[in-house]
């Protein structure tokens, strides 16, 4: 089994328009930076320009439960599955992302990662109140 590291932030807009808000992969644009902000549809699905390269994102479909899973074919036969909830939490929400320390990780590559993830959702949170609005 890989290690992981369950980051969260809270979120202060209601779950349901919250998801309404982040669902769409466009949206992933507005606050994860490891997509590189080029988030790109083709007639295969998502593509972006991670941090080792070109990869493809399959994201999953709209749900009423919150889900925002998606898998990165980083390519050479290497997938890295990123389970993304949002979940209620009284008027709020608390978004949840589930980092999996992939094999050949080091200690300290799995804690930077972990430090980008918790910058990103930073970005989520402020987009998603306001202060990053288009």
């Amino acid at each position: 089994m890989l290690d992981t590291d369950v980051i969260t932030c809270s979120v202060a807009r209601d779950a349901r328009a919250l998801y309404a808000l982040l669902w769409r992969p466009e949206s992933f644009a507005h606050w994860a930076s490891g997509l590189g902000g080029a988030l790109a549809r083709d007639d295969r699905g998502w593509t972006a320009q991670g941090p080792e390269g070109p990869v493809r994102i399959t994201f999953t479909p709209h749900n009423a439960f919150g889900v925002m899973d998606h898998r990165v074919d980083l390519g050479g036969g290497r997938v890295a599955c990123v389970p993304l909830r949002i979940v209620p939490n009284q008027a709020g929400s608390t978004v949840m992302l589930t980092l999996f320390r992939q094999p050949g990780t080091s200690p300290a590559r799995f804690a930077a990662d972990a430090a980008w993830v918790r910058r990103d959702l930073a970005s989520l949170k402020a987009f998603a109140e306001g202060a990053l609005a288009p």
